[in-house]
């Protein structure tokens, strides 16, 4: 249900990127001296596929830890440059981009609870604390064994040196 939204928006400005092009200018310009292309449009594309992508890969089930985080990575500017209540002067334009932003803030909400989700299974950090836990016994039951070995061998070479010095005497 999640992924639903954006892969009908990944589509959406996929097809029609002229649509925003001009919402996406002035961020495009913000965004340029970091490598990116100063192309609104190609911005809007790419924001596109990731969403149609991310939210395909969500709704299958694929990676969907990435996937999730990969949503996040596109509804964040998404947001920023969509959704400017605070720029708005008239009240009713500036409640609707508030609810939209808010919406979206929802949706990242959504996506960052589903990128640690692990489903029921025990996640990363979970499994290398058992794996030290394991490595630690081992070690330890190493150490046990070495020294009843050790002791072993040492009552083993007491009882030759004994058995040694009876037949020469």
């Amino acid at each position: 249900m999640l992924a639903a939204i954006f892969v009908v928006q990944g589509l959406e400005q996929l097809r029609h990127p002229a649509a925003l092009k001009a919402k996406v200018a002035p961020f495009a310009e913000q965004v340029a001296p970091l490598g990116l292309p100063n192309d609104p449009e190609l911005l809007v594309r790419a924001n596109g596929a990731t969403m149609v992508g991310g939210g395909a890969l969500l709704a299958t089930g694929r990676v969907p830890r990435l996937a999730a985080l990969a949503l996040v990575g596109s509804l964040v500017p998404t947001t920023y440059v969509g959704h400017r209540f605070w720029e708005e002067t008239d009240p009713a334009t500036r409640n609707v981009q508030r609810i939209g932003f808010l919406k979206n803030v929802g949706l990242i909400g959504g996506l960052l609870l589903a990128s640690v989700d692990t489903e029921g299974r025990p996640g990363l950090a979970y499994r290398a604390g058992l794996a030290t836990d394991s490595a630690k016994r081992a070690a330890k039951r190493t150490k046990r064994e070495a020294k009843v070995a050790a002791k072993a061998a040492r009552r083993e070479a007491k009882l030759v040196a004994t058995q040694a010095h009876d037949a020469l005497t």
